[in-house]
């Protein structure tokens, strides 16, 4: 079954025309797309027929950094940042895709995003894996990191699990993973931060949709005193199965932190 993200895809690279039905030889062409990795031309062709060159959307939510997963990319160039990001964000760190799988883009605009004696703090994006056992691997990847990197610390995006029932609209649960990530969460004293207006932030599109709340930032204490008026809200999905986070970010200087009761 062709999910609606995938047929707006089919569509709009003119594989088949917006009116009719896609058949099996217009989702072979969209599967041989996506066979290899994607080569910079094609991103850059995506970019332009999806709005992915963001530098209208980032300029509209006054972007200073961005993560992006599951991108496909081996390398990147600085033409390729300039014209998908914008000319302002003019540093990234990419994690390679592992054959034609993953990819993290974190890309930022260094003359907004600069060291601060006393206000440094460290940033982890994720991209959470699917088998069980990687699970578990990715979590204990994520402690070591943490070992690493004392202080203040802010870590988010699609972690591929949840640890609430809540997270998810139906019963199809994995309460040993569930219980993993609440332990992960409890062991390294992470805060979740909350997301405004929206309580899921991943579909299937299905007609009879699964709904999954996989998209989430958390903050270590230290993090949490100086950002402490910090907003996370979302935009909409687009051709994406998943929504993008907008974390919104204003330093404290005095102020109680804010209180915060977890029952796991």
């Amino acid at each position: 079954m062709v999910s609606k993200a995938q047929r707006r895809v089919i569509h709009s690279l003119g594989f088949f025309g917006e009116t009719e039905k896609i058949d099996a030889a217009a989702q072979d062409q969209y599967s041989k797309l996506f066979d290899s990795v994607i080569s910079e031309t094609h991103l850059c062709a995506l970019a332009a027929i999806f709005g992915w060159a963001v530098e209208d959307g980032l300029e509209a939510w006054a972007t200073d950094l961005v993560c992006l997963q599951e991108t496909k990319v081996a390398a990147i160039s600085q033409f390729f940042l300039c014209s998908v990001f914008g000319s302002d964000f003019d540093k990234f760190v990419l994690l390679p895709t592992v054959g034609t799988r993953g990819g993290i883009i974190i890309a930022w605009k260094s003359a907004d995003v600069m060291e601060e004696e006393g206000r440094n703090w460290w940033l982890t994006g994720v991209y959470g894996p699917q088998g069980d056992n990687d699970k578990i691997t990715f979590l204990q990847e994520l402690r070591d990191v943490r070992a690493l990197c004392a202080g203040p610390w802010v870590i988010a995006d699609d972690f591929n699990l949840i640890y609430q029932a809540a997270n998810k609209n139906n019963n199809n649960l994995n309460r040993a993973m569930m219980g993993r990530f609440r332990c992960f969460l409890d062991n390294l004293e992470l805060k979740e931060i909350t997301l405004l207006g929206r309580k899921f932030t991943w579909s299937n599109e299905r007609d009879n949709p699964t709904l999954v709340r996989l998209d989430r930032a958390f903050c270590s204490v230290e993090w949490e005193d100086i950002f402490l008026d910090d907003v996370l809200q979302s935009a909409t999905a687009g051709v994406s199965d998943h929504c993008p986070l907008l974390l919104g970010l204003q330093v404290c200087t005095k102020g109680k932190r804010r209180f915060h009761f977890e029952s796991f």
